[in-house]
């Protein structure tokens, strides 16, 4: 593969991408999984905290549009995106990324990275030898991949990387789609401690000009990055705000919390 030098490329200004949700309901049959949910996503960091079954994966879907609410509102800097497809969602900023790595293992890095800067184009991917062409694109890709700690990895194919890495790759491709909000489902969810050092590490860089909205349990790693911790339990967000006053939020202890901020405090 031809060596591609990095090229300036803006990935998107995500600084007043504004999330809010009003009265958001969702479940299956006669089951609510989501309850009347209200909350807001400011730019900077946010995370869902909640115990298992409290609705968080339910919340994603909803808010990328892959499930659609029984009843609420969702808008994006204002903008109605309710009703919106997750193809539609990510044409106005919102991308997301999954607990499993959902890249294509073999193809590289860098061409992982030149298909979504295609299908952000709007160029159709029938067109596939013609992209391959486009040096300026590639150019564009190797810039996405030096930002996200794997330049020096971009002829790799996917399937070869570490898992720490196909999820930094899986944030590189949500960034080339001109992503301004990014949805990530447990973006350390099994890594190492060296891995997960790097994915906070490239979660710190980016809070400052993308909105982030993640689902995560590795406690340490949450209260290093939130600057809002929204605490979800049983379908109800019981508490949102600064990681130190959900810290100190007594009903959050004793819903969720408890013992482990004991042993982390």
């Amino acid at each position: 593969m031809m060596w591609y030098r990095p090229t300036p490329f803006v990935l998107g200004d995500a600084r007043h991408a504004h999330l809010q949700v009003r009265g958001l309901s969702a479940g299956y049959g006669a089951f609510l999984v989501l309850r009347d949910l209200r909350f807001e996503v400011k730019p900077g960091l946010t995370v869902i905290l909640g115990p298992n079954g409290a609705g968080k994966t339910t919340l994603i879907q909803q808010l990328s549009g892959a499930l659609a609410p029984d009843a609420g509102r969702i808008t994006l800097d204002g903008a109605d995106i309710t009703p919106l497809s997750m193809h539609e969602r990510v044409h106005r900023g919102l991308a997301r990324s999954y607990q499993i790595t959902s890249i294509f293992t073999r193809l590289s890095a860098l061409d992982n990275v030149a298909l979504a800067l295609q299908a952000r184009s709007g160029s159709s991917l029938r067109f596939w030898g013609a992209a391959r062409a486009e040096t300026q694109r590639y150019e564009q890709a190797a810039a996405v991949l030096e930002r996200v700690g794997l330049g020096a990895r971009l002829a790799q194919l996917a399937g070869a990387l570490s898992h720490g890495e196909q999820r930094q790759l899986e944030v590189g491709v949500a960034l080339a789609t001109g992503a301004r909000l990014l949805l990530l489902d447990e973006p350390m969810a099994g890594m190492g401690p060296e891995e997960s050092e790097r994915m906070v590490a490239l979660l710190q860089g980016l809070r400052a000009e993308f909105t982030l909205l993640l689902v995560e349990h590795d406690m340490d790693a949450v209260f290093r990055l939130a600057d809002t911790v929204s605490v979800l339990v049983a379908g109800r967000i019981i508490a949102s705000g600064p990681p130190a006053l959900i810290r100190a939020d007594a009903e959050v202890r004793r819903a969720y919390l408890g013992d482990e901020l004991e042993e982390g405090a």
